[in-house]
């Protein structure tokens, strides 16, 4: 019964069939190995953009940090949600890789608005040397709250963005799972969306350590080598990112995964319902954050659930209501779902 995290989950067995695939005779390093050339082929065609450029690090930060240095200045700001990744869990690398810029939240505990967005860009109008000037916009798809912005939400904050011509990163840590929770295409939830760059994630839905960065604009690829490298994230042996990515794209199986994922998180939701429990946030894809007795919690936990509680301590009073995230993965079943809503 883990719903802790879905980085803690298995890899998928056809990922690691590619990276011991990898692990058989000597590949060129650093990106030359020829899966790489697969990699690059596999996510042009899932985003419909031929053109795109595509490099692997290992993890989500190195994917967020150092995409956005590569549109960010010193002197300017970052705009993000007041609960992004970037914000909470990334130490400062956002702002460490692009010189110290600074990161600018715009208030929400949630998605950001167009209206708050658009609020947070104007006070910072670009003209005064004393300030930090604008810089480029952070979307998180899905959001560290389980919630997927529609492609209108994202084209609404896009839009925003595009009028004062800042560019548009996107952390798509769990981006299969917002795509498959929209049924659309990724091209439409990215470039067709006015997104300029973004960072794939694979360690979360079936992967070993691996999340592609995407430029639609081909023109930042030389940059990004050269700040990947700077910032030792070039990997020497990287035909095992390769082999994971390779894997993960071979007949969708990122899609496959990411589907799963969140029919377990449906499933575990609706028996939470059932059993009466309250939701902070409607669940969209595969994190949940819900709330219910604290007698329930410590029973969970002597049974051996593990899973996050979100604003208040195991011990205390039985009946006080308690907040919990609870996040799905690919590879749990229904007997843990189904032997975790039993104790309700």
């Amino acid at each position: 019964m883990f719903f802790a995290s879905d980085n803690a989950g298995p890899a998928h067995p056809q990922v690691m069939e590619r990276v011991m695939a990898a692990n058989v005779g000597h590949q060129p390093p650093y990106g030359n190995d020829p899966m790489m050339e697969e990699v690059r082929t596999g996510i042009r065609r899932v985003f419909e953009a031929p053109d795109a450029e595509v490099f692997l690090v290992s993890t989500g930060t190195a994917a967020n940090a150092l995409a956005l240095a590569c549109y960010c200045q010193p002197w300017q700001a970052i705009f993000c949600s007041a609960v992004a990744h970037v914000e909470e869990d990334e130490c400062n690398a956002p702002e460490f890789y692009a010189g110290a810029a600074k990161l600018t939240c715009v208030p929400t505990d949630d998605k950001m608005t167009p209206d708050a967005l658009k609020a947070a860009i104007t006070a910072r109008a670009p003209g005064d040397v004393h300030a930090a000037q604008p810089g480029p916009v952070t979307i998180t798809q899905v959001t560290e709250r389980g919630s997927v912005h529609s492609l209108d939400e994202l084209r609404a904050l896009t839009a925003v963005a595009k009028a004062h011509d800042l560019p548009v990163h996107l952390d798509g840590a769990r981006f299969a799972n917002a795509q498959a929770a929209l049924g659309c295409t990724a091209a439409d939830m990215s470039w067709k969306s006015g997104v300029d760059v973004v960072s794939f994630g694979g360690t979360k839905n079936g992967c070993m350590a691996v999340e592609a960065v995407v430029f639609f604009d081909p023109s930042k690829a030389w940059e990004f080598q050269l700040r990947r490298k700077r910032g030792a994230h070039l990997f020497s042996k990287h035909k095992y990112l390769s082999a994971q990515m390779a894997g993960y794209l071979q007949d969708d199986l990122f899609l496959k995964t990411a589907e799963q994922a969140n029919d377990n998180a449906a499933y575990l939701a609706q028996g939470l319902r059932a059993a009466g429990a309250t939701f902070l946030h409607e669940p969209q894809a595969n994190m949940i954050f819900v709330r219910f007795a604290r007698a329930i919690h410590q029973k969970l936990h002597d049974a051996g659930a593990v899973y996050n509680l979100w604003d208040g301590p195991l011990a205390g009073a039985p009946e006080e209501m308690v907040a919990a995230r609870l996040v799905c993965d690919w590879s749990i079943s229904r007997e843990q779902i189904d032997a975790f809503l039993a104790h309700f």
